[in-house]
């Protein structure tokens, strides 16, 4: 099993959940955060500077079997992808083992 995490806009988060949905991602967790990126200058908006350093986005936490991984990240990058800088990043790790903790399952299983 691997644990995908994604950064993405949030602007993207709505495409992204429905692309998810569409392959087959049904559940996953996701938070509001604020990241700092590697932009130094700030921006003007109606005449006013601010700064853009502190990014608000969203982070996504999704578990899937080793089978699903390469589409689930293809289907994030397609979906929050915008080609400018500041889309996000996508991290993979091994999941050693889930539980179910209703029926006590173990394994690949307990993700459907």
């Amino acid at each position: 099993m691997k644990k995908i995490e994604a950064i993405i806009r949030k602007s993207k988060f709505s495409a992204v959940r429905d692309a998810l949905h569409e392959v087959g991602v049904n559940f996953f967790s996701y938070w509001d955060v604020t990241g700092l990126g590697n932009e130094q200058e700030g921006h003007v908006y109606r005449g006013v500077s601010y700064s853009t350093s502190d990014i608000q986005r969203r982070y996504i936490s999704i578990v899937v079997n080793d089978d699903f991984e390469a589409v689930t990240i293809k289907t994030i990058i397609d979906a929050a992808g915008t080609g400018n800088v500041g889309d996000g990043k996508i991290f993979v790790s091994d999941i050693k083992e889930a539980y179910r903790i209703r029926t006590g399952e173990k394994g690949g299983e307990t993700l459907n």
